[in-house]
């Protein structure tokens, strides 16, 4: 690992070498999280297939979530170890292997390993440690850079679920699965080729992992994860149905989760500028607020515009926050070991998805609508909003020292 001097260090920041590594975190974002949200455009047929109920079909997703966000921890060790190179590109063969395997499943709890596994893998080693690469690669315009990196989830979940449908119109969800797989694992390869790890300072951490997961402010953003979690996959699972169970179709209903990708590009582009304006802290805690009351349109939802309008602002706030989490951690503790960080405030959203859908398939089970799926997704989301009304009480951990000697 090359060991840089402060002026050597700060002199690569922020540079265009720098802004392919955010070309590359885009791209990765886009494939894994455009697969993966698209799984909504999936649900039926699948759920069809195998005569599954509603909580049983959208395990998958919830699995898919945990595993991913469980293995972020490990996959960001492991790329600030190792560099991100090997990380993404076993990331591109699980994703591949799985989508494969996916499509040739004869029970419906082999796919809980197939595609549970190879997406939660190929999402771990995608997100973490390139977010991470990016935070890492610059100072002065980190919260632009980040925003536009994970852009890239929103893109991704603009262009698949639409494309997913069409797909499986056409071909049918087991061959549609085997050509998204193949095509998500080589352009995931291609991001492995071109990605860096970031220049390493001299200067070294003056706290520990350790002593940041104990901090006030990490357990406040981590209750907050959790909570919002519950509530975030829930439409990305059910709002297709919710939306063809009210006159629309298969491709407009997949489009709604779409439209949720795209206003999310929109909220994650936007949070740079606003950041520097209101602080980075509390424009992250009215995203959250904006995301608990976009549950109050859903829930008022009785015709397709008004679901549109509900896609839009919950992509705002969802988009918003998620741009905004790995700056709020550079703020608070800094980038050298952002991506172990990182990966450690995402398990919380993970137990919280693993919760979320099948509790919400559950009560649309027992009740035989969604009304009450909705409400239950507000009160939680509600949660996490209020988890971080006392964030800015505490100050955040000592700035590192190669931080401040960038700043000047």
């Amino acid at each position: 690992m090359e060991m840089l001097g402060n002026e050597d260090y700060v002199s690569r920041l922020d540079s265009p070498r720098a802004w392919r590594m955010v070309a590359a975190a885009f791209v990765s974002t886009f494939v894994v999280f455009g697969i993966s949200y698209s799984f909504g455009a999936f649900f039926k047929p699948m759920a069809t297939e195998f005569g599954a109920s509603q909580s049983a079909t959208s395990a998958f997703f919830s699995i898919t979530v945990f595993l991913y966000s469980m293995l972020g921890p490990v996959a960001g060790h492991l790329a600030d170890r190792f560099g991100p190179k090997p990380v993404l590109a076993a990331g591109a063969v699980a994703v591949g292997a799985g989508l494969v395997a996916t499509s040739s499943i004869d029970r419906l709890w082999v796919g809980y390993l197939t595609y549970g596994i190879g997406m939660g893998i190929g999402i771990a080693s995608a997100y973490v440690p390139t977010v991470a690469v990016v935070g890492g690669w610059f100072l002065r315009r980190r919260n632009t850079a980040l925003g536009v990196a994970v852009a890239g989830i929103g893109g991704g979940t603009l262009c698949m679920a639409p494309i997913a449908a069409a797909l499986i119109t056409r071909i049918g969800w087991r061959e549609a699965y085997a050509v998204i797989g193949l095509a998500g694992a080589a352009m995931l390869a291609m991001c492995a080729w071109l990605i860096e790890r970031p220049p390493v300072p001299v200067a070294p951490a003056k706290f520990s992992i350790a002593e940041t997961l104990r901090a006030p402010s990490f357990m406040m953003l981590y209750a907050s994860s959790f909570f919002s979690s519950m509530a975030l996959f829930i439409p990305f699972v059910f709002l297709p149905g919710f939306a063809r169970d009210h006159g629309a179709s298969e491709v407009a209903a997949a489009t709604l989760v779409g439209l949720i990708g795209g206003a999310s590009v929109v909220g994650r582009m936007g949070m740079g500028a606003i950041a520097d304006r209101l602080g980075v802290v509390r424009l992250y805690q009215i995203c959250f607020f904006v995301l608990a009351l976009s549950y109050l349109i859903w829930l008022a939802a009785s015709s397709y515009p008004i679901l549109v309008l509900f896609a839009l602002v919950m992509g705002v706030g969802y988009g918003g926050y998620v741009a905004l989490s790995p700056a709020v951690l550079a703020e608070l503790f800094g980038t050298q070991s952002l991506g172990a960080v990182l990966g450690a405030l995402y398990t919380g959203g993970g137990v919280g998805a693993l919760i979320g859908p099948p509790s919400a398939g559950f009560v649309i089970d027992h009740t035989g609508g969604y009304r009450w799926a909705i409400a239950l997704a507000f009160v939680i989301s509600s949660m996490g909003w209020v988890s971080l009304i006392p964030l800015e009480l505490h100050p955040p951990a000592p700035a590192i020292a190669i931080e401040s000697a960038g700043d000047g």
